[in-house]
């Protein structure tokens, strides 16, 4: 059986005994076609067992039990969700929502992502994570400011969260047109410097790595890393919703997950 494969962040990592993570790749899993191999998504036309034993390997590389693992009805927003037990609710009611929080040990919260940029943070000293799903519209709309001020009710620091953002499609591959462009820009001009010039007229490759970094570094958080991972340059480890449009759209894909847990005490 191959491991569920995963990238971690040196900022998440080392010195946080107490936490576990993971941005996960899509190699290690036992799902087929165009969700091979370790699609996670419980929405998707991938069988359900399938996508089960691929989260399930996902926690038993963390070394956490399956049942570990909560995740959300993912919309493109900044709405939070606290999470008070292991068993909030079940894959059937999932919230619709795109960020979790908790201070409970052994709760893995997860998110999953085909170009999206995963934000896993932590406070370590307080005992409180969150996991975001950022996209351009939910990191737009302040799913990130919103996950910090969640875990500040929980009893966290800002000045001591650390944040990662995992693999998502970076500025290269990321052609956007002018809609996008003048969302960004209608909230805060000063954010053009994150859209360079496009291979083609009225079109701009954007940055959602740096969009991300630069709202974690204006809402106070000092320590911020990012993997250098392009979800759709890279075919052989990360799912992408662009790279299947590129190749015609309309077909099935798969999404990975990223997780960060407390360790059960």
């Amino acid at each position: 059986m191959s491991a569920a494969e995963f990238l971690t962040a040196d900022s998440l990592a080392g010195p946080h005994r107490s936490l576990r993570h993971g941005f996960f790749t899509r190699r290690g899993g036992v799902s087929g076609g165009p969700f091979a191999t370790l699609n996670c998504s419980l929405n998707g036309r991938d069988d359900r067992e399938s996508v089960r034993t691929n989260r399930a390997r996902a926690m038993d590389a963390l070394g956490l039990p399956p049942t570990a693992l909560l995740g959300l009805h993912q919309v493109h927003g900044a709405e939070v969700v606290t999470v008070a037990a292991p068993d909030a609710w079940g894959e059937a009611d999932r919230p619709q929502a795109d960020a979790l929080v908790t201070d409970r040990p052994g709760i893995a919260l997860g998110v999953v992502t085909a170009d999206c940029a995963p934000v896993l943070f932590a406070d370590a000293e307080a005992g409180v994570i969150g996991a975001a799903h950022a996209g351009w519209r939910g990191a737009l709309l302040g799913v990130i400011e919103a996950t910090i001020a969640a875990m500040e009710r929980l009893g966290a620091v800002r000045t001591r969260i650390v944040a990662a953002i995992g693999p998502c499609i970076r500025q290269p591959s990321y052609e956007v047109g002018p809609d996008l462009r003048d969302a960004v820009l209608a909230r805060d001009p000063a954010d053009a410097r994150f859209f360079a010039p496009g291979r083609r007229e009225e079109r701009w490759q954007f940055d959602l790595s740096g969009y991300c970094a630069a709202r974690l570094a204006a809402a106070g958080i000092r320590a911020a890393e990012t993997i250098p991972a392009d979800t759709l340059a890279d075919e052989a480890r990360f799912f992408s919703h662009r790279r299947n449009t590129l190749a015609g759209g309309g077909g099935p894909i798969g999404h990975q997950l990223s997780a960060i847990a407390l360790a059960p005490g």
